[in-house]
């Protein structure tokens, strides 16, 4: 993992993503800051991974590892293997690659992503 930056003191509101890609049911922000990459996302009710971004990403589970924080919401991953977890706002998550995902309930799930935002979804 690259290290930060320290040359320079930086802000980015998150109103200003640098790459924006919506598919079904959901939107991913891209943000690029001193060197790192990170992703805000938005999966609404009804969203699943193996639904809404397998068609895109072309692989049978999510490739991507993921380390972050939920805003709100709620998220249930399985990894390959059977094992679950459910996330919560104010979580904070590790999750490898290899996995699938669906949103439960009825309020979207956001999330801030500090490690998977240069690959997911592309």
């Amino acid at each position: 993992m690259a290290t930060l930056m320290a040359a320079e003191l930086v802000t980015k509101g998150l109103g200003n993503p640098d790459e924006v890609c919506v598919l079904d049911k959901t939107r991913i922000e891209v943000f690029h800051l001193a060197g790192q990459t990170i992703m805000r996302v938005r999966f609404e009710p009804g969203w699943k991974w193996t639904e809404c971004v397998k068609p895109q990403a072309g692989t049978d589970f999510c490739e991507t590892d993921h380390l972050g924080y939920v805003v709100s919401g709620r998220c249930t991953t399985v990894l390959r293997d059977g094992s679950k977890i459910v996330l919560r706002a104010g979580d904070l998550f590790s999750i490898p690659a290899g996995h699938d995902g669906w949103v439960e309930g009825d309020e979207p799930f956001e999330a801030l992503d500090f490690l998977g935002g240069a690959s997911y979804g592309k």
